[in-house]
């Protein structure tokens, strides 16, 4: 749709804007359209908020829902605000996953910030929002009421492998197959020579994985075998370090030698030995060099492992050992979850030994292109993994990419937006290094997506399809590249020790603090006491089962609905009650003195069930309150609503909204319309894409939002009028996660002035 670019906002007089802000709204207006006529008359518009009646409620509120970080650049956004509003909402930023992180630690940077400059313009900030079940830190609410450990288990006696410190040699021993000398471990001198009748004085500490012994001979070169005598049989005692000791005088035929093999196949299974404290005097001389391993010279020591090459002799710094301990077990389940599993060895050369990548040939990173990135990771140990773009995968052209994947060994998802670096430009591949972990792993993927300038790359981001494997690329172990693999589990190390659930009590004990030192922390660190207004509940009400009351019952975690995993109920372990009864007494306490309080949901205005929500809330309101104690202030109605273009369904959706109003004037509280958008449905009961919005149908939403602007002013008596809220200030593009490519906003996404602008202020006008 064409429209007129227009001046979208005159300053309002007394408020004062930072200059670049005031230079855009003069100077905002770009190009004539053809159908310039159609629109002309919004230009005799003034600013949304100078249409508020002045009486019988001069403090009634006008509001709008908007990004706090676009709000505090102070550029378009932040002077759109201000000229049309009186109220500013943010959309996610307040809520408490934005501000508490999955460790519980708190920020509120950005919303000091953004209250901070809504208080300098002169806009007041709504809160949104305190209590709700969806945008929490999930994991850290679950830990704090998970089962705690029995503390009358003792747990199992275990083996565990021990890493202490000491510089040694090692060697490894795989199974005898031929000979005891399969494996060898050589004391080599080969400029001292053994002469006839020599003498000799022998030390040596040793340690094994298992307990074994192994003979000694005497060699020239090692190899070079010339006599089955040497300095004795070592007895290795297991994960125990011992000193061995012996002299006397060489055999005859051990004249001419110069190195002494110990024959570690003499156990005949796979071992690991260790050496330290290396002595061998020949005639009174020290013949071994570094025999007590602190440096790095190996010349007077020589290995052979598993009939290998003959190599000079590895120092390690530190030992493996294995000790008994007191410890719960653990067990290796399989969960059920399509998803990419990568499995990386040991790393032998470099990071990208082993690589999985994002693949998308069809679509090259352009010069200065934007990404949104987000992915859900695991790995059976912790571990992070660089990115770095690639042409095909395995060509590379830069190391950057989208971040670095943090694995924890449960899932958690990792995002990240921003630019792509300008080498990045023409390549097609996102690769990650999984042997940045330099030890084996598996890792997983799940719900992958890749936005490039807002258009998605990735198909079969959820896995859902197990043959669709087109836009991932994996290369295990330095082998080839290949389509990745999708399973249908992963698998997950979890604890046998015995667990004791919280009691109902511990529980509400535990969240009460948890939900108080968060309020506290944003009404106090965060706002400042600043903000005055709050949705305290957010969409408690659920919409079906009603008790005999007829009151439907609150949400409640779903086991059969999987996006319930990333919510958590407070109502769950507090109660219906307590829940909101805490809620509200912590605002009261930590906010401001005049503070108002909402209960906000959706679907308040439903005609299907004859406004049974609408009537759930204002019960569930009286039960709230019914301890004497708490006090709900006001009820907010999302109202996300449609232009149905079937007469007989608007007749009835228009209806349902005049009884929710009614409804929820009777209840006595202040009633605020809090998250209004419309979209447009067709006959069909299909949504219409803003690109397919005929002229006649953008006027029929215009009148509709100015019935809805009248009915309320009609129908909420003038003392229970808080205000309107727009949430969506423009149409919503084809990324966005709310109402994709529909016609929601009041100017489109040019910030032309619409139709429903005037619809909307014409609802103002009184």
């Amino acid at each position: 749709m064409n429209m007129k670019r227009i001046h979208l906002f005159i300053l309002a007089c007394g408020v004062l804007f930072c200059s670049c802000a005031d230079d855009l709204l003069k100077s905002y207006e770009v190009g004539r359209p053809d159908n310039l006529a159609e629109y002309a008359y919004l230009t005799d518009y003034a600013p949304l908020k100078e249409y508020l009646p002045e009486s019988p409620n001069p403090n009634i509120k006008l509001g709008v829902a908007v990004s706090a970080d676009d709000y505090v650049k102070k550029q378009l956004t932040y002077a759109l605000v201000n000229s049309n509003f009186t109220e500013v909402v943010a959309g996610n930023e307040m809520k408490m996953a934005s501000c508490v992180g999955e460790d519980g630690s708190m920020s509120f940077g950005n919303v000091t910030d953004f209250v901070e400059a809504a208080e300098a313009a002169g806009v007041s900030v709504y809160g949104h929002t305190l209590a709700w079940h969806a945008q929490q830190p999930v994991k850290y609410l679950n830990a704090l009421i998970a089962d705690r450990p029995d503390p009358d288990y003792t747990g199992e006696a275990v083996e565990v492998e021990v890493k202490e410190a000491r510089r040694c040699i090692r060697v490894n021993s795989s199974d005898m197959t031929e000979a005891a000398w399969d494996t060898q471990f050589w004391i080599y001198f080969p400029d001292d020579p053994i002469p006839a009748g020599a003498s000799y004085e022998f030390s040596i500490d040793i340690m094994a994985d298992k307990a074994a012994t192994a003979g000694s001979q005497t060699h020239k070169d090692p190899g070079g075998y010339i006599h089955w005598s040497g300095v004795g049989t070592l007895p290795f005692l297991e994960d125990e370090w011992s000193t061995f000791k012996q002299s006397g005088e060489f055999m005859s035929e051990s004249t001419g030698g110069y190195s002494i093999a110990f024959n570690l196949n003499d156990f005949a299974s796979a071992n690991i030995y260790y050496f330290d404290n290396i002595s061998l005097k020949i005639n009174g001389k020290e013949v071994v060099v570094n025999g007590d391993c602190e440096g790095d010279d190996t010349s007077s020591f020589r290995t052979k492992e598993s009939r290998g090459a003959t190599v000079p002799s590895t120092i390690v710094n530190e030992t493996v050992v294995h000790k008994m301990e007191q410890s719960a077990g653990t067990k290796e389940v399989n969960v059920p979850r399509n998803c990419i599993l990568v499995e990386s060895s040991d790393m032998t050369e470099a990071a990208w030994d082993t690589q999985f990548w994002l693949y998308f040939p069809d679509d090259p990173i352009a010069e200065g292109a934007s990404y949104e990135f987000s992915i859900d990771i695991m790995a059976e140990k912790k571990a992070t993994a660089g990115s770095q773009t690639h042409k095909d995968p395995g060509a590379y052209i830069h190391w950057s990419g989208v971040g670095t994947l943090p694995f924890e060994t449960e899932w958690t998802t990792f995002t990240q937006s921003g630019n792509f670096m300008s080498e990045s430009t023409g390549g097609y591949s996102i690769a990650f290094n999984l042997n940045d972990f330099a030890g084996a792993n598996k890792y997983y993927f799940d719900n992958i997506s890749l936005k490039i300038n807002g258009k998605e790359v990735i198909k079969n981001g959820d896995c859902e399809d197990p043959n669709e494997t087109s836009s991932f690329r994996t290369k295990e172990a330095r082998g080839a590249t290949v389509p990745s693999r999708i399973v249908d589990h992963y698998t997950q190390i979890v604890s046998t020790e015995p667990t004791i659930p919280l009691t109902p009590e511990e529980k509400l004990d535990v969240l009460t603090t948890a939900m108080r030192t968060w309020i506290e922390g944003m009404m106090t660190e965060g706002t400042k006491g600043k903000v005055h207004a709050w949705d305290v509940v957010n969409e408690a009400i659920s919409g079906g089962n009603p008790d005999s009351e007829g009151v439907y019952p609150l949400q409640h975690a779903n086991a059969d609905n999987p996006d319930d995993k990333n919510n958590f109920y407070w109502q769950d372990a507090m109660g219906d009650l307590e829940y909101v009864r805490t809620a509200v007494a912590a605002a009261r306490e930590f906010g401001p003195s005049d503070v108002k309080l909402f209960v906000n949901d959706y679907n308040l205005e439903s005609d299907w069930d004859n406004n049974g929500k609408a009537k759930s809330i204002v019960a569930w309101v009286k039960r709230w309150e019914a301890d004497g104690k708490t006090k709900i202030d006001g009820i907010g109605t999302q109202m996300h609503v449609s232009y149905y273009l079937n007469p007989q369904t608007q007749a009835s959706k228009e209806k349902a909204i005049e009884e929710m109003f009614k409804i929820l004037a009777a209840s006595g509280k202040l009633i605020r319309i809090s998250e209004l958008d419309m979209g447009l449905v067709a006959e069909d009961g299909s949504s219409i894409e803003t690109a397919n919005v005929t002229e006649e149908q953008h006027h029929k939403m215009a009148d509709f939002y100015k019935w809805i602007i009248k009915k309320y002013f009609e129908l909420v008596p003038a003392n229970q009028q808080w205000g309107i809220c727009q949430w969506c200030v423009t149409d919503a593009p084809a990324n966005s996660g709310w109402r994709a490519n529909q016609p929601v906003g009041l100017w489109d996404l040019n910030y032309n002035r619409k139709h429903t602008y005037a619809g909307f202020a014409d609802g103002l006008k009184q």
